[in-house]
């Protein structure tokens, strides 16, 4: 007995009669392909088409088109891998908060690094003075670790400059970073690490100090220290503060508010954080600001006034009570002439303080006529107010009126012999509305 298989035709068994395995068999005199029976089932097209040619490097059978392009394949996952480029958008992502989270920590750590040095700094200026001398081994000690924070310092800059252009990279789909080294970026970058770089250096140096007595006008020569002229641009390292501010802030690390900046092409920096912070608290922005510079501009010049001691040794300034009087009345613009600078630093000094306390006073008046001037909410209750009594003022005059209106009428009409006198009084009133 044979089995049967249905093969779309009805009463065909598979594998017997001319019909075997769906298709005739091949007539060699015909000289063309036989043509498939029709039925009522599906209907197969094979299209015709070319063997491919194995070419001379792959195996026999191989096609040389699947061969290229797993090449090609293996070559953009050895570019990505070589390149570390992340595979996809998410990978990209992370990359880059990865990149905002070392940068970070980097700007914190050169923050640390920079107050370090400036207050290791002070306490050698101050120790030098009084306690030892420039020639002891304590004050090579010091000097020796404010180099190696500066060192540290520097260290970190480069890092963090390094991982900005990776984020520009990042950002930018760049993948050579000499495309991120503008003649901007790199002129930053250098100003940025002389700034950094300045420090007093271990040992003991001179120079010829030159000043001009401020009341007797002679000129006076004498020795003094190189770490006056190194120690004092070391508060340029403060720039580091309004860094890590930036970089901290709710605006900057919040990416709805960079979405929302981007479309309005608002760039996050330093100067935008500031306006916040002045929008928000200027009061608190502004007292922090004055005492702050209140108190390193009093050091400085009672650091620069301390060296014209080789000269006067009656000089006031050089102690800090005095210095800070001479900043205090040299920042509000008083000027009594009781105390003055007389060396070229001290008078540097004075006249940036003088130019800041130009600008602070500009600033606490602008911010005292915002504070005083009335809020929207406010302004509404009042213009409210004012309608309010308005009406009733309009209503009390059209009441005075028709008052007086009809006493006029009474005094004229209604009696035998007017009084005129009367008469006038209330034409008078009716006229004045009271």
């Amino acid at each position: 007995m044979n089995s049967h298989s249905y093969n779309g035709s009805v009463g065909r068994p598979l594998g017997s009669g001319p019909g075997a395995l769906g298709r005739d068999p091949p007539d060699p005199e015909a000289g063309h392909p036989p043509q498939p029976p029709h039925s009522p089932g599906l209907q197969v097209v094979v299209a015709k088409s070319e063997p491919a040619r194995p070419s001379p490097g792959s195996p026999r059978g191989q096609p040389q088109d699947q061969d290229d392009d797993e090449d090609d394949e293996e070559d953009e996952a050895g570019r990505q891998r070589a390149s570390g480029k992340p595979s996809n958008v998410g990978h990209r992502l992370g990359h880059r908060r990865a990149l905002f989270e070392k940068r970070k920590r980097l700007s914190d750590y050169a923050l640390i690094f920079g107050m370090f040095g400036i207050v290791v700094m002070v306490t050698e200026t101050e120790l030098s003075w009084g306690v030892y001398t420039k020639e002891s081994l304590y004050s090579f000690a010091l000097k020796c670790l404010i180099s190696l924070s500066t060192a540290i310092l520097l260290g970190l800059v480069v890092l963090y400059h390094a991982r900005e252009i990776q984020l520009f990279m990042v950002d930018n789909g760049a993948d050579d970073w000499r495309i991120a080294m503008t003649c901007e970026r790199v002129f930053l970058i250098s100003l940025e690490l002389a700034v950094c770089a300045i420090h007093p250096v271990p040992g003991h140096y001179r120079f010829t100090w030159t000043a001009r007595l401020a009341f007797t006008y002679a000129p006076s020569v004498a020795e003094a220290d190189v770490d006056v002229l190194l120690s004092i641009p070391m508060f340029l390292r403060l720039y580091l503060l309004g860094r890590v501010m930036l970089l901290h802030s709710k605006i900057f690390t919040d990416a709805s508010s960079r979405s929302i900046g981007a479309l309005n092409k608002i760039t996050f920096n330093t100067r935008f954080v500031m306006k916040t912070l002045m929008t928000i608290c200027p009061g608190t922005v502004l007292l922090v600001f004055s005492i702050s510079s209140w108190i390193i501009a009093a050091w400085t010049v009672r650091v620069c006034e301390r060296e014209n001691m080789y000269h006067d040794k009656q000089e006031v300034t050089s102690n800090f009570l005095g210095a800070m009087w001479l900043i205090s009345i040299t920042f509000l613009s008083i000027g009594y002439g009781d105390m003055v600078p007389h060396t070229y630093c001290g008078k540097g000094v004075c006249l940036l303080t003088g130019i800041m306390g130009a600008g602070c006073t500009a600033l606490v008046v602008a911010v005292v006529a915002r504070k005083l001037e009335l809020t929207k909410a406010e302004k509404h209750v009042h213009n409210f107010m004012m309608d309010t009594q308005l009406t009733k003022r309009v209503k009390n005059a059209a009441a005075n009126v028709l008052r007086e209106t009809w006493l006029i009428y009474k005094h004229t009409r209604l009696v035998k012999k007017p009084d005129q006198a009367r008469v006038r009084k209330h034409q008078r009133l009716r006229s004045s509305g009271v």
